[in-house]
């Protein structure tokens, strides 16, 4: 066996230092959720699962939490369709401006969520639009596509264009072509897509603070709880089952991919862990 090299070494540190840096803050959740006091410090004093009783009797935030999950379920299900449009006709078709065009598409996974957020408000706002659930999943759907034509680019580009061009040779329409052969193909990557779309809709707060309106999200409800001392630690219970809804999400989404990559015959690159 080759000895490691230096750089090997420097990197494998820098990468054990990121991941602690990473993941430290959110460690902390569950253990002082479990905590038997409202103060949020070291020594514990004891432990206790009363703050996740408390996060079930709170009808605002189990309604709160209704709204999070329907703004999440359309909102998912919208960018993936959008998602697959914008992705089959990158991969399978050239047209003048295309690159254009999928960079317009991509545009808000790279620009800032409050300079997004300002201008839908701004925007709908001057439409005469009334802000609610309704407002939050457009702008939930406008930042969750490009993640979702990513995904989707993935697997459009590891089809076989053969059986496509044979379906219609057998007397298939285009659209039969696309229920019975493309779409059962590039299925774990449309799962992949929704659930990535789904996570990152549960856990957004910048856009949903502005285009929330009077019907809150999750997010938005931990934001205004804040200011008071004593509903920390039913936070802090709230955050530990968002996270471990959100990991399992994306372990499911990455676990689709894989199985996607591995059904179109194409090299993993690396996923998402």
């Amino acid at each position: 066996m080759k000895p490691r090299s230096h750089a090997s070494r420097y990197l494998i540190f820098y990468v054990g230092i990121f991941l602690i840096f990473l993941y430290s803050p959110a460690l902390l959740l569950p253990i002082f959720s479990f905590n038997d006091a409202t103060i949020i410090a070291f020594p514990l004093t004891g432990f206790t699962l009363k703050w996740f009783n408390e996060v079930f009797q709170s009808e605002v935030l189990i309604q709160s939490a209704v709204n999070s999950l329907i703004v999440a379920l359309i909102t998912s299900i919208a960018a993936t369709i959008l998602g697959v449009f914008a992705a089959r006709a990158s991969i399978r078709h050239d047209f003048r401006g295309k690159f254009g065009i999928m960079g317009i598409i991509m545009i808000p996974m790279f620009l800032p969520e409050i300079i997004v957020g300002v201008a839908l408000l701004v925007m709908l706002l001057q439409l005469g639009f009334n802000l609610s659930l309704s407002t939050i999943i457009l702008g939930h759907t406008l930042i969750c596509m490009p993640f979702c034509t990513a995904i989707l680019s993935t697997g459009f580009q590891g089809l076989d264009h053969s059986m496509e061009e044979a379906s219609l040779d057998l007397g298939r329409n285009k659209f039969d072509t696309f229920r019975l052969i493309i779409l059962p193909l590039i299925m774990p990557a449309i799962i992949s897509s929704v659930l990535i779309s789904f996570t990152i809709s549960l856990d957004e707060f910048i856009i949903a603070f502005f285009l929330s309106g009077t019907e809150t999200t999750l997010p938005v409800y931990i934001w205004g709880q804040l200011r008071f001392p004593t509903r920390i630690p039913i936070i802090l219970a709230l955050g530990t089952l968002m996270l471990l809804v959100s990991l399992t999400l994306l372990f499911a989404a990455d676990y689709f991919r894989r199985l996607g990559i591995k059904k179109t015959g194409l090299q993993d690159k690396g996923g998402l862990f």
